[in-house]
């Protein structure tokens, strides 16, 4: 369930640009406000992002600096795109393109191929593996079910991150990449599957990206139509851009910046397809002039949530985990986390299953639990014990709601009785709205009970139960609303892929469970070999593993229960163990050695205005010592004060309480927290250095020159033992 459902379905629609604003905290209202120069948001798990971004588009439309059909938003998944399409027409920015990367250059192609290439435009296959079987049999390579998909997987790879068939073996070397056969043979089928493609006049996803990059790279013309099209872009999930996408967008732009970028690089969990958080994490280099924000409340997760989401991270390495951010839970507290070990994994999952039921049976929607595992292998266990508990599930991955066959049909029937209910001897006896779309779906299948047990027919009747359950909605909030209403609500739906919640427990791998939230989250099988899975070999590889169980962890707002077992089937031999993730952060167990990652805060940075290119390189760092004994400094508090913290302290504590006044005014004239002003690390080696200029103030750790060029005066005014208002007048 996304937080779009979570919250009220039908909101009405703000009245004005400012009301757009409203309710929005501080960071997110300068995501909204900041509608010009290139801006990049470093959005941590449940900080709100889909609801900054949508809210500064909306913004800009309502106030009239930007005009709908200007503006291109684009994400990763049919669903995040329906999803921002929907809370677009929700905010009155109806107008709007948000697609993914995939349909705006499919639109495009499609629009400009007569004139750019000419002739018809070859056939696009949605599925690649008859492909290259049918490219390995040219080759008299035997491939199995399983080298299939993976010689697939690298075929994908290799297109997505812009590497020829002739360069695979290089580049799968050079990325660490195990390929599932000879770096030789991958080569060789991959060329041949491009020629299977040259044959029959088809191609596939990653060329439709390859191939719009061709034309804009090829035809100016073309490029500046587009340009002159779109002149505002956003992109979500930025950390999962890959580099053909990212030189799609750079072509997209041109010379212009007003660009927008939402990510969190702590949830990259899709390197394997090629995406990398590079782009998100060097855009301030590309881009000096840039507004940074990071967002860091989490509206999303309880305290308790959110403190094992930071102690997954702390322990993290690599440069996602230098960047990290540290959450703050802006909910009231809620359960600890529950941790549980089972014999073996059907004993696992009849405890999951047990404990939902008692969940299910207290009054929790089913719709609001979700078991989430790290192979869609583990999903079977967990349908069976659900099943065998009389608990209704959902499938997560599986066709689009207003895809399937069931929900069409009842479409068409609810259209038909918009049309000509007056002859319907089925609402002769109906008033009320929800009234009558019972009454039509009880001719296709709908009962006031669902069916037994679980299966195709169970899943076609909690699609037309998750109908029933919006027009009850629907009508609660516009009582006046008549079936044509509902029915056009459906359409605009539909257009959107805004499906309304379907009553069952969810089961989902991490990997598709990104995005998604839920009341009560079962993370299922965190054992070593699982979690990390047991080819993650690299550091990498590892790092990746950890970020995908934060993302797990952060999709519970309330209830998390975490368990694993001790052997696969019952009778086997109990060698597993918990996962190493969890050392340290579960009851009875110790923490692995290895160093801390620092925490990012929230906060604004603001760039340069007009300054583009790249920013200079930093000067290489040499050792921190300490001013008092001179010894080598590691931690970065000690580093802040340049001192060690057990070395006596010079510190002049009325300036170090002056400072803090002056903090806290700071504070609260721009409404954000005082440690995005200074922290109190910065404060303290601030009033025992105590520096009477610039130079001297900016060696200090923690201010940079932003906040040098904006505190600056002051600080050395209250250094100098005025007020920070006498400097004002000086100047």
């Amino acid at each position: 369930m996304t937080a779009a459902t979570h919250s009220t379905l039908f909101p009405q629609v703000p009245d004005s640009a400012d009301a757009v604003l409203e309710g929005l905290d501080p960071e997110q209202r300068e995501v909204a406000t900041a509608l010009h120069g290139p801006v990049c948001v470093l959005a941590g798990a449940g900080t709100g992002k889909t609801r900054a971004i949508t809210h500064r588009i909306a913004y800009g439309v309502r106030a009239g600096i930007l005009h709908p059909s200007s503006v291109l938003a684009v994400t990763f998944t049919n669903r995040a795109a329906g999803e921002m399409r929907g809370r677009l027409r929700q905010l009155g920015a109806g107008g709007v393109q948000a697609r993914t990367f995939h349909s705006a250059a499919l639109r495009q192609l499609k629009y400009f191929w007569p004139k750019a290439i000419g002739g018809a435009m070859p056939r696009l296959v949605d599925r690649k593996i008859q492909l290259v079987a049918d490219a390995a049999a040219a080759c008299r390579i035997r491939l199995d079910r399983g080298e299939l998909r993976d010689v697939t997987a690298e075929i994908e790879w290799s297109k997505v991150t812009q590497t020829v068939p002739a360069d695979y073996a290089p580049a799968a070397a050079k990325a660490g990449r195990e390929s599932p056969r000879d770096p030789a043979e991958i080569a060789q089928l991959y060329a041949a599957y491009e020629d299977v493609k040259r044959e029959r006049s088809v191609i596939d996803f990653e060329d439709v990206l390859l191939l719009t990059v061709a034309v804009l790279q090829d035809r100016h013309d073309i490029a500046e139509q587009i340009r002159s099209q779109y002149q505002h872009f956003v992109v979500d999930e930025y950390q999962d851009v890959s580099p053909l996408q990212q030189r799609l967008l750079e072509l997209w732009l041109g010379e212009r910046d007003s660009l927008c970028v939402v990510g969190d690089a702590s949830q990259t969990i899709y390197s394997f397809t090629g995406a990398t958080p590079d782009h998100l994490l060097d855009f301030r280099t590309r881009h000096p002039g840039a507004t940074v924000v990071k967002l860091v409340r989490d509206y999303r997760s309880t305290p308790q949530v959110v403190h094992l989401a930071n102690g997954l991270l702390a322990q993290a390495r690599g440069r996602a985990a230098d960047h990290r951010l540290e959450l703050v839970s802006q909910r009231a507290p809620g359960p600890e986390p529950v941790y549980a070990e089972y014999t073996d994994e059907p004993a696992e999952a009849e405890g999951a299953a047990r404990r939902i039921r008692e969940l299910v049976d207290s009054g929790v929607p089913a719709s609001e639990i979700a078991v989430l595992f790290r192979t869609n292998a583990q999903s079977e266990t967990y349908e069976q014990a659900l099943a065998d508990a009389a608990v209704p599930y959902q499938l997560r991955g599986a066709e689009r709601f207003f895809d399937r066959p069931e929900v069409r049909k009842a479409g068409i029937a609810l259209r038909g009785a918009a049309r000509f209910g007056g002859n319907d001897s089925l609402l002769d006896d109906v008033v009320d709205l929800p009234s009558q779309v019972r009454a039509v779906l009880s001719g296709e299948g709908w009962t006031t009970q669902p069916p037994a047990g679980s299966g195709a027919v169970r899943e076609r009747w909690e699609s037309l139960a998750a109908l029933v359950n919006l027009a009850q909605d629907f009508a609660a909030a516009r009582p006046a609303a008549t079936l044509a209403d509902l029915v056009a609500e459906l359409d605009e739906r539909a257009s959107a892929q805004h499906a309304p919640t379907v009553q069952g427990v969810t089961l989902a791998s991490l990997h598709s469970a990104k995005g998604l939230e839920w009341d009560v989250v079962f993370l299922v099988g965190v054992a070593e070999g699982m979690m990390p899975i047991t080819y993650a070999k690299t550091d990498e590889q590892i790092e990746e593993e950890r970020r995908l169980l934060y993302v797990g962890v952060t999709r519970a707002r309330e209830h998390l229960h975490v368990s694993w077992s001790l052997s696969r089937s019952p009778g086997g031999r109990p060698n597993r163990r918990p996962s190493r993730f969890l050392d340290g952060l579960r009851p009875g167990s110790t923490a692995t050695a290895g160093r801390t990652a620092a925490g990012g805060a929230g906060g604004i940075e603001r760039g340069i205005p007009g300054t583009r290119g790249p920013a200079p390189k930093r000067a290489q760092r040499v050792p921190a010592r300490c001013r008092v004994c001179g010894r080598t400094l590691t931690d970065a508090g000690e580093m802040k004060l340049m001192r060690c913290d057990d070395c006596p302290s010079d510190m002049n504590e009325g300036l170090y309480e002056r400072l803090r006044e002056w903090r806290a005014d700071q504070a609260r004239s721009s409404g954000q927290p005082a440690f995005c002003v200074f922290t109190d690390r910065t404060l303290m080696a601030i009033a025992e250095s105590a520096p009477d200029d610039e130079r001297g103030l900016a060696r200090i750790p923690g201010v940079g020159m932003r906040k040098l060029t904006r505190y600056g005066a002051d600080v050395l005014a209250i250094c100098a033992g005025q007020s920070s208002a006498e400097s004002a007048d000086q100047d």
